[in-house]
């Protein structure tokens, strides 16, 4: 019996993943009274009494939770954005990073959410040298609103909201949203790409879209397809044409947690496209993912596989 416990329990991917785990014979949850659960002494007791330990925390927080476990035996999954670029952390995207070395890690930091669309559909393209590691790229990303957590989902499903929560709505104003540098990093890329996410008013699911010029890559279409279903051949993390009459929708993955990666346009404008749900494998879905592969056993465990 893995003895697992979740620091943040109370947000909504802490609760995700205790929802999911608490229907697991194989695993058992350590869990604080709610008098000490953010006690640092207790959840120092818990951090070390835990086989596996999931921080689902603000930055800060899981920062400070690290350093709580240091010195302990236990495998960190940190959920946040703190540790994705860290010295000593692997990064959980198994079907990019391999799976030898997350299964290998004490601390293992879950992709973002945006990011994870962004690397599976650029990251096979650096590495095949389909395009070159100082391309400039733009990306745009369309989330439900649950990504935004708690209060965000609030927000969304009050009955008195702001008329303006009911067209999508663009952020990341600055350029410097917190998934840029994951982007760029396990993409090997020597550019941040020019990133629009886009805010939604609906529940769940994500569409990231990176388009290209023909003139960007010395491959067509069909050979970039090549690739992918190559790159993917196990895992979350599929590739497939499927579209529905002419339309993709970024809620076609709500409730599962795989991924598929398609390829649209032609020889001459392409748009690369990778559907999920932003609650499954940008974030609950990727950590239980993850604690399947450190346990050693099939890494879909658990997790929701859609047919194609």
């Amino acid at each position: 019996m893995t003895k697992v416990f979740i620091d943040g329990s109370a947000g909504t991917t802490g609760l995700r993943i205790n929802e999911r785990l608490a229907e697991r014979k194989d695993i058992e949850i350590i869990k604080l009274d709610e008098s000490v659960r953010k006690d640092p002494s207790a959840r120092k007791e818990a951090l070390f009494g835990a086989d596996i330990a999931f921080l689902c925390l603000p930055d800060a927080a899981a920062v400070e939770a690290a350093e709580l476990a240091r010195g302990s035996d236990t495998v960190i999954i940190d959920t946040s954005t703190a540790h994705r670029c860290a010295s000593g952390w692997t990064y959980g995207f198994p079907e990019v990073i391999g799976r030898e070395e997350i299964a290998g890690s004490g601390r293992i930091a879950n992709p973002g959410c945006h990011a994870s669309g962004f690397i599976s559909l650029v990251a096979p393209l650096t590495e095949y040298g389909i395009i070159p590691k100082d391309t400039k790229l733009t990306c745009f990303s369309l989330t439900g609103y649950s990504g935004g957590g708690k209060k965000m989902i609030a927000e969304y499903e009050s009955d008195e909201r702001d008329l303006l929560l009911d067209a999508p709505r663009m952020y990341g104003l600055t350029q410097n949203h917190k998934h840029l540098p994951e982007m760029a990093r396990y993409c090997k890329l020597d550019n941040n790409p020019v990133f629009c996410p886009v805010v939604a008013p609906y529940y769940s699911g994500m569409e990231v879209v990176v388009p290209l010029f023909g003139d960007m890559t010395d491959c067509k279409t069909e050979e970039i397809k090549k690739a992918y279903r190559q790159y993917y051949k196990t895992g979350l993390v599929k590739y497939s044409d499927c579209e529905e009459n002419g339309f993709v929708s970024a809620g076609s993955m709500s409730g599962r947690d795989d991924m598929i990666i398609s390829v649209f346009g032609n020889d001459d404008r392409i748009l690369l496209v990778s559907r999920f749900d932003n609650l499954g494998k940008g974030a609950s879905g990727a950590a239980i993912q993850n604690m399947n592969i450190v346990m050693g056993i099939d890494e879909k465990t658990g997790l929701q596989e859609k047919s194609i």
